[in-house]
């Protein structure tokens, strides 16, 4: 069997095969307690769905926002791009990051080459600086939300660690998750530095590659309207915590969180998307968790099984626009880019 499709095979099967796994513990907790199970099908079922609509209108103004945002890093570079060939391009990228966890970036810039002709190593230069950026509005908000809500902060980090093993609770044996991830990444590290140091022409194409993707993260600095930049990145950012809060909404027993818990569980959902494919099972699980801490005096009974209805109903919903408006765009990306159509691609916008 060829040793890359092998690598594919594996990168792609291990975190869906966790994803499946953690599904398998979302549902076998509650299906303990009948209870439990019956609490999280109501909530689901007596959801408020006009609070959900409107969040997955303002998950699609962020991937409108994303798209616009992409031209103020590809202009620096000369590419002149429409605005619709970018927004299918992006996703495209996340249908692809359902499949297969960070092949979407490498998809995003296959696409843009495909109906623009702008060079891969270019645009996924770029792509890494909007990356660098976004993570650090990540953190930001991580901080921020550390700072508001410092006991809950570090009380559901605990729990988050007991949950997955990180640390004991009692005498409870967790699954030996870090020491897991340590070995994937200490191997990766093993066999990168062999073909870096052993193999002359995989040295050859990643210092060449490097080099032009170096060129796309620099373009952020070279912005002719940065301002414009910052502004569509803002929009995008509050996009997203909008349409992470207002589900909240839909629930009565999550209605009265504040807004700090709610910013707990939007940090917890986006750590739980590195480590599955979209997030399967894994993101949940986490807000449930989240959610459960923040409303477990107020409803002992059932505050798992709401956390764990209200964590599936936004991941559910948010993964099916995404599938749903990827495919239409896988769909509808032109496919023939040629110089003879150049100009009438630059007048998308």
């Amino acid at each position: 069997m060829n040793k890359k499709f092998l690598i594919s095979i594996v990168k792609t099967l291990l975190p869906l095969l966790l994803g499946i796994y953690l599904i398998w513990v979302f549902f076998s907790d509650m299906a303990k307690d009948p209870k439990k199970l019956e609490a999280f099908y109501t909530a689901i079922y007596n959801a408020n769905y006009f609070w959900i609509i409107l969040a997955l209108i303002l998950g699609v103004i962020a991937y409108f926002a994303r798209a616009f945002r992409w031209k103020y890093v590809l202009e620096p570079l000369g590419h002149k791009t429409s605005f619709w060939n970018r927004y299918h391009a992006v996703m495209i990228g996340y249908l692809v990051n359902l499949t297969i966890p960070r092949a979407g970036e490498a998809s995003r810039s296959a696409m843009l080459y495909r109906s623009d002709g702008v060079p891969f190593s270019s645009s996924f230069g770029t792509i890494i600086g909007e990356r660098a950026v976004d993570l650090v509005v990540l953190a930001s908000i991580a901080v921020l939300t550390a700072f508001i809500g410092f006991d809950d902060f570090f009380k559901i980090k605990s729990l988050i660690e007991i949950e997955f093993g990180a640390q004991t609770s009692g005498t409870q044996e967790g699954f030996p998750w870090k020491i897991v991830m340590y070995s994937v990444v200490l191997l990766i590290g093993i066999i990168f530095s062999y073909l870096l140091i052993f193999k002359n022409q995989f040295r050859q194409k990643f210092i060449g590659f490097s080099k032009e993707v170096f060129g796309g993260l620099l373009s952020i600095f070279k912005l002719k309207q940065p301002f414009g930049y910052l502004f569509q990145t803002a929009i995008i950012w509050c996009c997203y915590v909008a349409m992470f809060a207002l589900p909240f909404q839909a629930l009565e027993q999550t209605a009265s969180i504040p807004f700090s818990g709610i910013l707990l569980g939007f940090i917890a959902g986006s750590l739980g998307i590195v480590f599955t494919n979209g997030g399967i099972g894994i993101y949940p699980l986490l807000v449930g968790l989240v959610v459960a801490s923040l409303i477990g005096e107020e409803h002992p009974a059932d505050a798992r099984a709401v956390g764990n209805a209200l964590g599936m109903l936004i991941w559910i919903t948010q993964t099916a626009l995404m599938i749903v408006l990827g495919l239409i765009s896988l769909a509808l990306l032109p496919k023939n880019f040629s110089k003879e159509n150049e100009p009438t691609i630059q007048s998308g916008e």
